[in-house]
């Protein structure tokens, strides 16, 4: 669509020109950095960061209106980097020049509303965010796909060349890294760290076909992690774990569509997300709360994370509801399917508490909850939704029994519609489907699948009559004796009656 051929009041808006002042925010000790080197934590005491713009209230200057026409019709645009997470450009890329950002098709996933048996059962309106059906198959390419722009402006600036980048990861985050840093070859190569045979063989495979330096070490994530973070301190690495504050920036897309998804009206909706490093749930809360001051929303939807019981610090942080006994510490995890969740000890930790308080703060109300499901509630819940036409991961099987934990506990009611994130795609996670329908998790997942959810291949085989094999055709008499009995036996086995000539 040519520019002559958008509304006069939009068309000097339509196409973001760079705009702004980001620079690196502690949250610790409130010192600010400057965005032009490559920053993890403060240098001054070690905490997270997050990016910030000091120019934000520009964005102010547009009514709410006027914002929904601009997003709304930039929808029509034909320029590349505008199509994924940047057509938010102003609010979570406006530093970076149109031609440094990267687009492989992230974004815009489908929300999908559940149907009436699945609605009725859990009595409530809901739908699925399913960010399976980004590029490498899950939310991670929203973040990465912000981290690999900034890292592309860096190096067409000249401020960097060649970039080792590196992450740790319990299968998204990798294949996310490994695609992203693979299409801007050869100034980037990608290295993964990977805890050894807590990744399912799909994950494992995306990073090794991206063509990424793959290791794996003992433990679990929580020690990769500590590995790259000793890298990223005493080696010139770009680290691409939600440490990366232009991560969390990327991450925030997913609040700007189900916005715009909702036609800006967010009183009486509910957000239901998974709680692992915590870097989604921070994106979320901070997306929302930009839009808010901007006058592109006039609600704060209610935040709803959810946490394994194997897998649980957040959880158990705001459990505590006397603020001042309230404590963080670190769990040791367990086995957990929601293996993206199984961190004891998330990095975004400061960011969630700072992000919540603002939020709550704003809200004028507690208007963030963190709720603890069950292994077996997760798996029931994925299989459940999956037989009901979702395609959800283990992860989105984790909102759906957080969802319920929410409407027992009167977080939310049946008037709100509430959005859950399937993190990633079911294919990712066939395995742990795989162990469902045949009864073989390991005692220590403690999971007993329910009969009615059980599902298997049923061979058939008419006995006394050769198979068809490859290579070898049946006489035209045997094949109809085949024919005959293989269809007479499925007939049976589904019950079926016979047409009436």
């Amino acid at each position: 669509m040519e520019l002559s051929d958008f509304p006069q009041d939009i068309r000097s808006n339509i196409i973001p020109k760079t705009s702004g002042q980001y620079e690196y925010h502690c949250l610790k000790c409130q010192k600010i950095w400057d965005i032009d080197r490559l920053l993890y934590t403060c240098p001054s005491c070690g905490s997270v960061l997050m990016i910030e713009d000091q120019q934000s209230d520009r964005l102010k200057q547009l009514p709410g209106k006027l914002w929904h026409k601009i997003f709304n019709y930039r929808k029509l645009l034909n320029i590349q980097g505008l199509k994924g997470i940047f057509r938010y450009h102003e609010f979570l890329g406006a530093v970076l020049p149109l031609d440094a950002l990267v687009y492989l098709g992230e974004a815009h996933t489908p929300m999908i509303e559940a149907n009436k048996v699945l609605q009725d059962k859990m009595g409530i309106c809901f739908y699925y965010k399913n960010d399976g059906q980004n590029p490498s198959a899950s939310f991670k390419d929203r973040g990465m796909a912000c981290a690999l722009s900034y890292i592309n402006y860096l190096i067409r600036s000249g401020k960097l060349s060649e970039v080792l980048a590196i992450c740790a990861s319990t299968g998204d985050t990798s294949a996310a890294a490994a695609l992203y840093g693979a299409y801007l070859a050869p100034h980037i190569k990608t290295a993964v760290l990977l805890p050894h045979k807590k990744v399912t063989p799909q994950q494992l495979s995306q990073p090794l076909g991206s063509g990424a330096k793959v290791f794996e070490i003992p433990g679990v994530f929580d020690d990769c992690m500590k590995v790259v973070e000793a890298l990223a301190d005493q080696y010139h690495v770009a680290l691409l774990n939600s440490k990366n504050a232009w991560r969390i920036l990327g991450q925030e897309s997913y609040s700007y569509e189900i916005a715009q998804d909702f036609d800006y009206k967010l009183e009486s909706v509910a957000i239901v997300v998974p709680i692992g490093n915590a870097g989604n749930i921070t994106a979320v809360m901070n997306g929302f709360i930009k839009f808010f001051n901007a006058g592109v929303i006039t609600h704060l939807p209610r935040i709803i994370g959810v946490q394994s019981h194997h897998a649980d610090p957040v959880f158990q942080y705001y459990a505590e509801k006397d603020l001042q006994k309230r404590q963080y510490k670190a769990v040791t995890v367990k086995p957990s399917v929601a293996q993206a969740a199984m961190i004891g000890n998330p990095v975004s930790m400061p960011r969630v508490i700072d992000r919540v308080n603002l939020y709550n703060e704003i809200s004028g109300k507690e208007n963030v909850f963190v709720v603890q499901v069950t292994e077996q509630q997760i798996m029931d819940y994925q299989i459940l939704a999956n037989q009901n036409g979702h395609i959800v991961c283990t992860h989105g099987g984790e909102c759906l029994a957080g969802l319920i934990q929410a409407l027992d506990h009167k977080i939310i009611d049946n008037n709100y519609h509430a959005v859950l994130d399937s993190t990633a795609h079911a294919l990712k996670f066939t395995g742990f489907q795989d162990q469902y329908f045949q009864n073989n998790f390991s005692p220590e997942f403690g999971i007993v699948p329910k009969k009615e959810l059980q599902n298997y291949p049923v061979l058939i085989s008419p006995k006394n009559i050769p198979a068809p094999t490859p290579g070898k055709q049946l006489s035209p008499e045997k094949f109809q004796q085949f024919l005959e009995q293989t269809s007479a036996e499925i007939a049976s086995c589904l019950q079926l009656k016979k047409r009436q000539l």
